[in-house]
């Protein structure tokens, strides 16, 4: 079993990172940015800010690194086609990189760029890659693989945020062009599984 619809998936992440994108260059801080960013720094405890540093690890490269390589372990399916999986983890941070050249926002605190999340851009692509590739398990293990691929997806986009890193359109942004990018690495990986099972 695979993702239902891969394709409405990716038209739905790109249409969303392009509109994101686009209001970033436009307006530059969306005011919604500012009250959202607010409301989620006021709810940060000290116990919470401590738990998303934690969270923080899932979107960086020391962890996700190995994780790509666990993929092959826990997922058999991974291993047919399993350059799609590396490539994805290798584009995802230069797609990211790309676009915070291009649309040039500053963070919302520090230096460096902010748009889109990098951190949210590689889990998003990951726990993409994750939830496709779940597809292959028994339930109720599809179901609880996915829905924790989701719930870390939003949980280190909340953790960028709450650590001052970034703007909530970054976040939702990043996530936008991972998922976008896990999305087109399933799609080619359905193509070469249909391919394989009509020969």
């Amino acid at each position: 079993m695979t993702i239902r619809h891969p394709r409405a998936v990716f038209l739905l992440s790109v249409s969303c990172f392009v509109v994101l994108a686009g209001a970033v260059v436009l307006a530059g801080t969306p005011p919604l940015d500012q009250t959202v960013r607010e409301a989620l720094l006021a709810a940060a405890a000290p116990p919470v800010v401590a738990l998303m540093r934690v969270v923080n690890l899932a979107g960086e490269a020391a962890v996700l690194a190995p994780g790509t390589l666990l993929l092959y372990l826990v997922f058999p399916r991974a291993r047919h086609r399993w350059w799609i999986w590396v490539a994805l983890m290798v584009a995802a941070p230069l797609a990211e990189g790309g676009f915070k050249l291009v649309i040039g926002r500053p963070r919302p605190e520090g230096l460096g760029l902010a748009f889109p999340s990098g951190h949210a851009t590689a889990s998003g692509a990951f726990f993409g890659a994750v939830f496709y590739l779940a597809g292959s398990l028994p339930d109720p293990a599809r179901r609880i693989v996915r829905a924790l691929a989701v719930v870390a997806i939003v949980l280190v986009a909340v953790a960028r945020v709450v650590l001052r890193a970034h703007w909530p359109s970054d976040v939702l942004g990043g996530a936008a062009l991972g998922l976008a990018m896990a999305s087109a690495a399933a799609l080619l990986h359905s193509a070469g599984e249909s391919g394989r099972s009509s020969r």
